[in-house]
């Protein structure tokens, strides 16, 4: 990587834990006492198992293609 590349991800990494950190601990709290997380993070993994898939679906595909050419 060259300099401003790296510059980039330093910063992108930096605003990450920025918006990371601004979130209040009470929040989460509430969560879990009323059992929502786990609807949330089920929810985020359902949803990550399904980008996944289609990832995986989509590069099959693609070297289907690429040996027929």
């Amino acid at each position: 990587m060259n300099k401003l590349q790296r510059i980039g991800a330093v910063m992108a990494l930096a605003f990450i834990t920025v918006f990371a950190h601004a979130q209040t601990p009470d929040n989460n709290d509430v969560m879990r006492s009323n059992g929502k997380i786990y609807v949330v993070m089920a929810v985020v993994i359902i949803i990550m198992i399904g980008f996944f898939i289609y990832l995986i679906s989509v590069d099959r595909k693609l070297r289907k293609l690429e040996k027929q050419s």
